[in-house]
């Protein structure tokens, strides 16, 4: 009986240790948009830091996203060393300040943090997180490609019935260009939570049927101290808590149920019933390539060469879209090719500048520089110069890569294809700094600084232009401004609030006007010899909100403008009369090549490849 008694009690005893093992809470701390830069944001997370270290509770540390505010390698390693310091496994993943303003094209936080994305178990949880830019490209939000078809393999050999849960820095909706292509893939597993940073504040959403918890920022704002959220699973639910280090825990604000969701196809996708109304363009082929496409292409006889993230250089059949060549460099590519004769020239992130033979693609020669590469090279008779990231800009012989000269005093990183014009060289650089240089000795002819001390302010992104003595450039800041070409002189400036120019600019055929593409999406043609900034010309129909950099061009008497949400809008020259819209994809459109015979061919960021006919 005793024995018995014995075996029971033993038996109870056994059950009710599993059951507390099965309920029993655990936590995890969420850390999001600690924005490194070497100011108050080190203090705020180091704050952070020495609070979750003093808190035994804590199995593990997520970061997502903006862990620095520029991107630069020097915040990007302050930051490594900061997270190092924590007493548990930590997983991080990078946003858009992170990637988009990369002096290394995104390079460096896989060097340093290991990886762009995360994938890990813990108590029976999958979890997962990707890098969603833009990448080098100002822009909505974008999941790269590449990580889509990580996800892709990590999901099918993640069991049906195991719990997900998925870590982005942008919520999963249209401020992402691919929101859709992402909760797609979710659906198709057992996501139970989504959860993400961005907004700089603690927000509970409905993802498509996947709950969804934003965390608060890092920084301390406008209080004493920043803060991070406690994260409590307990049985079938989260429960997040809001922790200012040092001080207190908030109550509970926002609580999500953990259970297999379901989930319906009844939300909205991107519509592309606007081709149906412009039937005149026609898809002539179409190609997709395996990775991001992040700049323009080159045009070269029968070839249309363009390259990708993935590090490869390609050529194209103009007529088929078949591969006729390809060449792999170390690093992601966001330079436009440029090609003159038989040589094709392309700057990657693997520190080399490349020449290669146009028709084979095989490397004619590389020069070195002393970090990555994210501008575009431009050839004049036997020189090609190109912009770095290492505050240097060079010009080298064309035939065999020999350094003819290198200008030393560049602030922050050249990023866009510079402008050749009377015998000078302009460009801009994430310094707040625009540079006039002597083309044939790289001398500084002039500088000119914004004045503001914030480097997202800087005229990098866009390609300036050029006519009768003057250099025209327009910068995040709103501002366009007017240069004497000569001196460096402001003519004019101006920053219209109910214009807000961003970055797109292009110079109409006769010369006569500089197109720019404002924020609300509005095309316009600038009077290039007036002495202030006088409309001209106003396009007939609005894309509507858009921050990409783009070209807009003039070609055929007709003008082009590229959406951030992959459209292609096409404008009489004479009246700005729409003439029509094709929407390729639902991310942004690169600079267009054109063909003969009303044919062009455009490039999106999310690697497809299309020539229409028009």
């Amino acid at each position: 009986m005793v024995k018995k008694i014995f075996l029971i009690t033993g038996l109870f005893i056994f059950l009710l240790v599993k059951a507390n093992g099965q309920t029993k809470p655990w936590k995890f701390a969420h850390i999001s948009d600690t924005h490194i830069d070497g100011k108050t944001t080190i203090e705020d997370l180091q704050r952070t830091i020495k609070d979750i270290n003093a808190n035994p509770e804590l199995d593990f540390v997520v970061i997502t996203g903006d862990i620095t505010e520029f991107g630069s390698d020097e915040e990007l390693m302050t930051a490594k060393r900061m997270f190092s310091s924590l007493n548990k496994p930590w997983y991080v993943i990078p946003g858009n300040h992170d990637m988009n303003w990369s002096e290394s094209g995104g390079n460096s936080f896989k060097k340093i943090f290991g990886s762009k994305t995360v994938a890990f178990k813990h108590k029976g949880i999958q979890f997962l997180g990707t890098n969603c830019g833009p990448n080098m490209r100002m822009g909505p939000g974008q999941v790269p490609r590449e990580n889509l078809v990580w996800l892709d393999s990590v999901l099918k050999q993640t069991p049906k019935s195991m719990p997900v849960i998925f870590m982005n820095h942008y919520p999963l909706d249209a401020s992402l260009n691919n929101w859709y292509s992402v909760i797609r893939r979710l659906k198709t597993c057992n996501t139970q939570l989504v959860i993400c940073g961005h907004w700089h504040q603690n927000h509970q959403f409905d993802f498509e049927d996947i709950p969804g918890i934003m965390g608060r920022s890092n920084l301390r704002g406008a209080d004493s101290v920043g803060g991070y959220n406690i994260v409590t699973v307990k049985d079938d639910s989260v429960f997040y808590n809001e922790r200012l280090p040092g001080l207190v825990t908030k109550p509970t604000w926002a609580t999500a149920r953990l259970c297999q969701h379901d989930f319906t196809e009844r939300y909205p996708r991107p519509s592309y019933e606007v081709n149906d109304q412009f039937k005149n363009v026609k898809q002539v082929w179409r190609v997709r390539d395996n990775s991001d496409i992040g700049a323009g292409a080159a045009i070269t006889g029968n070839l249309f060469i363009t390259a990708n993230t993935g590090g490869w250089i390609r050529a194209y059949d103009q007529n088929s879209g078949k591969v006729v060549w390809s060449t792999k460099t170390g690093g992601k590519l966001y330079s436009t090719p440029c090609a003159f004769g038989d040589a094709v020239a392309v700057a990657s992130t693997d520190d080399f500048l490349y020449c290669l033979d146009k028709n084979t693609g095989k490397v004619k020669w590389k020069a070195a520089a002393g970090k990555p590469l994210v501008a575009s090279p431009i050839i004049a008779g036997n020189r090609v110069f190109c912009g770095s990231s290492d505050g240097y800009f060079r010009c080298y012989k064309l035939s065999s890569g020999k350094l003819i000269w290198d200008f030393k005093q560049v602030k922050g990183f050249t990023e866009t294809r510079p402008l050749l014009y009377r015998g000078r060289i302009y460009f801009g650089s994430w310094g707040n700094q625009f540079y006039a240089l002597d083309q044939r000795t790289g001398a500084m002819a002039w500088k000119w600084g914004d004045g503001y001390k914030n480097r997202m302010f800087s005229a990098a992104a866009c390609e300036p232009v050029a006519v009768a003595n003057r250099i025209f450039i327009v910068a995040p800041d709103r501002f366009m401004t007017c240069f004497n070409a000569s001196n460096g002189k402001v003519i004019w400036r101006k920053r219209d609030p109910k214009i807000g120019v961003r970055e797109s600019m292009g110079l109409s055929a006769d010369s006569s006007l500089v197109y720019v593409k404002t924020t609300a999406g509005d095309v316009l043609g600038i009077n290039a010899q007036s002495g202030d900034m006088q409309v001209k010309w106003r396009a007939g129909r609005s894309m509507g909100y858009d921050i990409s950099p783009s070209r807009v061009e003039e070609h055929d008497g007709l003008v082009f403008a590229l959406s951030q949400s992959g459209a292609i809008y096409c404008y009489k020259r004479d009246d700005g009369s729409l003439v029509w819209i094709h929407k390729l994809t639902n991310c942004l459109v690169n600079p267009l090549s054109f063909l003969n015979d009303r044919k062009l061919i455009a490039t999106t960021m999310d690697g497809a490849i299309s020539c229409l006919s028009y």
